[in-house]
């Protein structure tokens, strides 16, 4: 049995992983192990139930700050890692969780495997920090787990052997497959549906931030038979303006953050979703929902070029004209809703762990070293 180590701390990571740690678990050769590095935490406690993962490891939160984070996450990891011989740890995506999974992997000479390896925007600005995360993370790992072509060009580009990197589409696909098979997540409105609304990237907080609720305000009163939702983040630098300038409008329903099964469902009955986040891009086409994107770059342009999203920034007129476009020219509307999902068929994780059985069964001395 081969030791691996699941690292996460956010939300985002445990939806992504958490099939794949399923599959894992299933896979005879296979002991892993999760940790939990206490990034996010009430949040993170929520989606962990909604997959029904128990996390073997929970580190404790050091401080309030990013720093105060790294410095306490990294001693805890190391302490971790020389507690028995891991044969892979697993990290996904771009946060600082998962920069930590890798150095601590990477210091103590672990093969690292990365989940959706190869986005890029090569903007170390936006998003920050994750661009400048992901693109250090890989320069450490051994097994880059593509989701898209284009995210496999990217790490050819940077001079990444084609043996090390695996197209295998993203997790986040197989996360919505397994809900709707056990939470039994399906439309459950009639009509036109809500308008699902979502903003936290740090680039839009202040000016931008303040454009966008403008511009929903806008919206509820051009279409006030519209059903606004907007779950909103719990950091008060998003919290302010949002209840100062949206509280109170009739059709606007401001809400805590939706745990996982809820998003689903409140996706599965959007007719539009509005946000700045880059798992809803990946998310909302699985059940048809166009998705208008309120930034000026994505690390997911296979989404805007397969049609089922549009980046339009944070300026509110536009986003004001884009919303009440989609919903005056129906042609428009159905070539996004009907785009398809670019981002894979939910065969992700299995696709994974394949890769990784075929790598171990050919790799005998990594195998006693594991043992």
């Amino acid at each position: 049995m081969l030791n691996i180590l699941c690292v996460s701390g956010t939300r985002p990571e445990i939806i992504k992983l958490a099939p794949l740690y399923h599959a894992l678990r299933n896979a005879p050769w296979a002991n892993v192990q999760w940790l939990h590095t206490g990034q996010h935490a009430d949040m993170a406690t929520s989606i962990l139930a909604c997959f029904d993962v128990v996390p073997d490891i929970v580190l404790t939160r050091s401080g309030s700050s990013l720093l105060e984070f790294s410095t306490g996450c990294r001693q805890q990891l190391e302490r971790e890692m020389i507690q028995k011989q891991w044969a892979l740890v697993i990290v996904q995506g771009d946060t600082e969780s998962a920069f930590q999974g890798a150095l601590a992997a990477f210091y103590n000479r672990v093969p690292l495997a990365h989940i959706e390896a190869g986005l890029r925007t090569y903007n170390l600005n936006r998003p920050f920090p994750e661009e400048g995360l992901r693109q250090m993370i890989s320069r450490l790992t051994r097994f880059h787990f593509a989701p898209t072509e284009r995210a496999r060009a990217a790490l050819q580009s940077e001079g990444i052997a084609d043996e090390f990197i695996h197209m295998t589409g993203n997790t986040v696909i197989d996360a919505q497959q397994w809900t709707c098979a056990h939470r039994g997540v399906k439309r459950s409105v009639s009509g036109k549906g809500h308008l699902l609304v979502t903003v936290h990237r740090r680039e839009n907080w202040g000016h931008d931030l303040a454009e966008i609720c403008h511009a929903i305000a806008g919206i509820a009163a051009l279409q006030p038979d519209l059903q606004i939702l907007f779950p909103v983040h719990l950091n008060p630098v998003v919290q302010g303006p949002v209840n100062s300038i949206l509280k109170g409008i009739a059709n606007v329903k401001l809400t805590e953050p939706l745990d996982y099964t809820q998003m689903q469902q409140a996706l599965a009955d959007a007719w539009l979703v509005l946000t700045d986040s880059g798992g809803l891009q990946e998310e909302a086409p699985t059940f048809g929902v166009p998705v208008l994107v309120l930034r000026d770059e994505t690390e997911r342009p296979e989404a805007v070029e397969a049609g089922c999203a549009l980046l339009i920034g944070a300026e509110r007129n536009t986003i004001v004209n884009q919303v009440m476009r989609l919903s005056s020219d129906e042609m428009a509307y159905a070539r996004m809703s009907q785009a398809g999902n670019p981002f894979g068929d939910g065969t992700a994780s299995a696709q994974t762990v394949v890769a990784l059985a075929s790598h171990f069964k050919t790799q005998p001395d990594m195998l006693a070293e594991a043992a």
